[in-house]
């Protein structure tokens, strides 16, 4: 294995041999397909178009840069990157019930802020990174007992507890959803025993989901969940479904070339996919599903490959939460899952969420680069 600088010198003299296509070619296709479907629906009545369409692609070659340059920055920084990944995040978390601009009247959740020249960001979408790292490196203190389990456990609730309880304050109840399911899958694949796994899981189905129900969840949330176990129960809440069903059937195999398109509230972020099969038919939705299957593979192959355990629990961390993103996303456009407000990554509108998405990738290209050159 070549020393730090040899590692460094292959990573600036043999970039684009070094690089994983793998899991570029995927990721690049899905977004080119985005950017297209995305084309198609905000040209059809969006006042701002062609300008948030530019926007959208800007964001996604900003994106790409900014994961080229990730590639290239030395893996061993890695840890101190997440930290700081977490404390910015943490920091705009807290800016945003005090900062006076409130989008609740639109999107059910005060998550935004507004930023000079940058604009609208999210910072729970920038959380997500943030905690898939920190949780990394203290797993792996834990794993190699720099730390005792006591301690680790203490650690790890110090730095889920501030941001989840902002996050939930908002409230945004699919971004928390998104950080526990990544939080549990690094917990397995640290290596919880079965057993345990098993018995926490239940033990948040029995007393955590009844909690939520009583005390947190609002009507309308109430009323998407019952309408998707009961259909018929609450037609104002099954709607959006309904029209979302309808668009995807009239894509049929290549797409709806009627020129008759179904109205879909939210078409050009939370049912994106419904407007991918309009458009492009089964064979475009097809391949997203199967480009982004082959992505998320790639990523836990990766993951099972890196040289220390930190890298292992980040891209399985960071996986984790791309996988719910596209099985919620699509799930939810279909009826088989919950409406919630879940983008589709690489493919919705929202320039922070494709900026975040990218710099998730740029992560798990790093670490695949480290891989290769070891």
């Amino acid at each position: 294995m070549p020393g730090k600088s040899g590692i460094e010198k292959l990573r600036n003299t043999q970039y684009f041999r070094k690089v994983d296509y793998y899991l570029i070619v995927p990721i690049f296709l899905i977004t080119v397909i985005g950017i297209y479907v995305l084309n198609q629906v905000l040209k059809d009545g969006y006042e701002a178009y062609p300008n948030n369409l530019y926007r959208q692609a800007a964001a996604a070659v900003i994106g790409m840069a900014i994961a080229a340059f990730l590639c290239v920055m030395d893996t061993q920084i890695l840890r101190a990157f997440g930290w700081a990944i977490y404390g910015g995040a943490l920091f705009l978390l807290i800016l945003v019930p005090i900062d006076g601009y409130d989008l609740t009247w639109k999107w059910g959740a005060d998550s935004w802020l507004n930023l000079p020249v940058i604009g609208n960001v999210q910072p729970s979408e920038l959380m997500k990174i943030g905690l898939a790292m920190a949780a990394a490196d203290i797993f792996e203190r834990i794993h190699e007992k720099k730390v005792s389990m006591l301690k680790g456990m203490g650690l790890l609730a110090l730095t889920y507890g501030p941001p989840m309880l902002l996050i939930l304050n908002q409230p945004d109840t699919g971004t928390a959803m998104v950080i526990m399911f990544s939080f549990a899958c690094i917990v397995f694949v640290w290596g919880m025993k079965y057993r345990y796994f098993l018995l926490s899981a239940s033990g948040i189905i029995v007393i955590g989901l009844p909690l939520a129900w009583n005390f947190y969840l609002k009507d309308f949330q109430k009323k998407r969940i019952l309408s998707l176990v009961f259909e018929g129960t609450s037609p104002e809440s099954e709607w959006n479904l309904v029209q979302s069903k309808a668009a995807i059937a009239s894509g049929g195999l290549s797409g709806n070339h009627t020129g008759i398109l179904v109205t879909v509230p939210v078409k050009e972020s939370d049912f994106i996919f419904s407007a991918t099969s309009e458009h492009l038919g089964f064979i475009g939705t097809t391949a997203i599903i199967l480009l982004a299957f082959f992505f998320l593979c790639r990523c836990l192959f990766v993951a099972s490959r890196a040289s220390r355990p930190a890298y292992s629990y980040m891209i399985v961390g960071l996986t984790a939460s791309f996988a719910f993103h596209y099985i919620e996303n699509m799930g939810m456009a279909v009826g088989l899952l919950p409406i919630t407000g879940i983008p589709l990554p690489f493919v919705s509108y929202g320039g922070t969420a494709m900026l975040v998405n990218y710099i998730s990738f740029g992560i798990i290209l790093n670490i695949s680069m480290e891989l290769k050159d070891s």
